[in-house]
């Protein structure tokens, strides 16, 4: 079923929890080099459809597919990340002591290597790659500031160049733009779009000018299960969406 191109793979997910049934047989095909938006109520299962893209819930039936032979239903979240899948959860997760830059090298080492590279520094390979990323996440000139001191929205900013350090080839962010200010949720649109140049994009997200702005194919969850997909304009147009979501 699945096409010899597709970078991830859902077919048929189920996953209940005490009675309660938080994916519905879900299915969804993501293609390499794509950015999908994906939006829904509270309690549509787009929190669980991540978590079992990343092995932190299993199924109870159906399929997940990374490049067509990785099953990630049979894999741990470390096996799963070594696969290239990067995670950034809704609430920005930084070494808040450490500068910048040594968060992004700390991401780029590895935990075997940390202590190694907090000392020795960066070679001059990684420190041009570092330096690439910097730019990429607009963090270029704070690159010596403790995260700490940075603004929620660069915090955010930073863990997604975190995330690039680890070369993934899909991310998977949850909510990016909750509590940044306008102008910031506007820079993050431009961030994503630069990223899916080179990555794969899985964006949940409430916030619908944002969505907009991304202007890529929607998928809407509801009850576990795909309600609608298509462009922003198509789905909003939908009665069922506008009833269970976007009319609330």
């Amino acid at each position: 079923m699945s096409a010899p191109a597709t970078l991830l793979y859902l077919d048929g997910i189920t996953v209940s929890f005490d009675g309660f049934r938080a994916l519905n047989a879900l299915s969804l095909i993501i293609e390499p080099g794509e950015m999908r938006a994906v939006i829904g109520p509270n309690g549509a299962g787009k929190t669980t459809m991540m978590d079992v893209i990343t092995g932190r819930a299993r199924p109870d039936f159906g399929r997940a597919l990374f490049r067509d032979s990785h099953d990630l239903t049979r894999l741990d979240e470390p096996a799963i990340a070594a696969l290239g899948i990067g995670r950034k959860f809704q609430k920005p997760t930084v070494f808040e002591t450490h500068t910048v830059f040594d968060n992004l090298l700390l991401a780029l080492a590895g935990d075997r290597r940390v202590r190694a590279s907090l000392r020795g520094g960066a070679s001059a390979s990684e420190r041009e790659r570092l330096a690439a990323i910097l730019d990429t996440v607009h963090l270029a000139e704070h690159r010596h500031r403790r995260a700490g001191a940075l603004s929620h929205g660069q915090k955010q900013w930073l863990e997604i160049g975190m995330l690039l350090a680890q070369e993934p080839d899909l991310l998977l962010l949850d909510e990016p733009v909750a509590g940044m200010t306008d102008a910031e949720t506007e820079e993050t649109a431009d961030l994503l779009r630069r990223i899916n140049r080179d990555h794969s994009v899985l964006v949940v997200e409430h916030d619908i000018a944002f969505v907009r702005a991304l202007g890529v194919k929607v998928t809407v969850l509801h009850e576990g299960a795909v309600l609608a997909e298509g462009s922003i304009d198509h789905v909003s147009a939908d009665p069922r969406v506008v009833e269970v979501y976007l009319g609330r």
